[in-house]
């Protein structure tokens, strides 16, 4: 059976969070975890081809999408906490995980701190740690006083997409930038805390899960070197770059589909 269905579930702090499954339920499913600005639509060019293999369970992080936008820092053991409550409300025990960007973040908490909940592990263009703490609390003082969300979402853009893409004006990157305007300021601010305050360097190398990490050779958010440095912090993971900025799924999809799909699939 297939099932296209997106609903809600509400934390144990009260937040609501929208969720979205796609696919056949008879098939295993991958957990995917987005960047900050982007909400679960940030995957809908690669659900198609995931679902021939997955059932898909995407969501929007608090502070994103229809999700609730609390005040405040967000932390990472909060976000990571969400992705585990939204597991347990459908039943989930085991699942195999994408995450790109903060969602790579998110990603490794999980893998750390509740391993068993974890089959294979996919981190997409981002980090352990993104320092040092003090370069966050500028940017967020200043999106938490400015009037709107349109200085932030140019500077999104510019880091997620290569001049050419930005410059042709395609729908895809309207899309995105409709997304980021929509995107209230205090879920952003939260997030960066939450990015600023995290620092999985060491514990990373108790991440047991089969991990491949996927760079992007020209990504100035989370560059190659750091996607090089969780590879080689998480033991037997693999790593590949492909020649994206930061949003690879979208840049190069096919690539970026191929690489997923392919490891994910392996047997054991």
């Amino acid at each position: 059976m297939t099932s296209q269905t997106r609903t809600a579930i509400t934390t144990g702090d009260g937040v609501r969070l929208a969720y979205r499954y796609d696919g056949d339920e008879s098939k295993p499913v991958l957990l995917l975890s987005n960047s900050i600005g982007t909400d679960l639509h940030m995957w809908d060019g690669q659900v198609p081809a995931l679902t021939e293999h997955f059932r898909v369970l995407r969501y929007d992080a608090r502070g994103h999408g229809a999700s609730d936008v609390p005040s405040g820092p967000y932390s990472l053991d909060r976000l990571g906490r969400d992705a585990v409550e939204l597991l347990d409300a459908l039943g989930l025990q085991r699942v195999h995980v994408l995450g790109l960007s903060l969602g790579g973040i998110v990603a490794q908490w999980l893998a750390i701190h509740v391993p068993e909940r974890v089959d294979r592990l996919v981190l997409s263009n981002t980090a352990a740690h993104l320092g040092p703490a003090s370069q966050w609390d500028r940017p967020i003082a200043e999106l938490l006083e400015a009037p709107d969300m349109r200085a932030t979402a140019e500077m999104f853009l510019r880091n997620w997409f290569p001049a050419a893409m930005l410059e042709e004006g395609s729908e895809t990157v309207e899309g995105f930038r409709r997304t980021l305007l929509a995107t209230r300021r205090e879920g952003v601010a939260g997030s960066w805390a939450a990015v600023r305050d995290s620092d999985l360097r060491r514990t990373a190398a108790l991440i047991a899960s089969p991990t491949l990490v996927i760079a992007g050779e020209h990504d100035t958010v989370t560059s190659a070197a750091h996607g090089e440095e969780v590879a080689a912090t998480i033991p037997g993971a693999r790593f590949t770059v492909l020649p994206t900025v930061h949003l690879a799924n979208v840049e190069r999809p096919t690539e970026f589909l191929d690489a997923v799909v392919t490891f994910l699939r392996e047997r054991p």
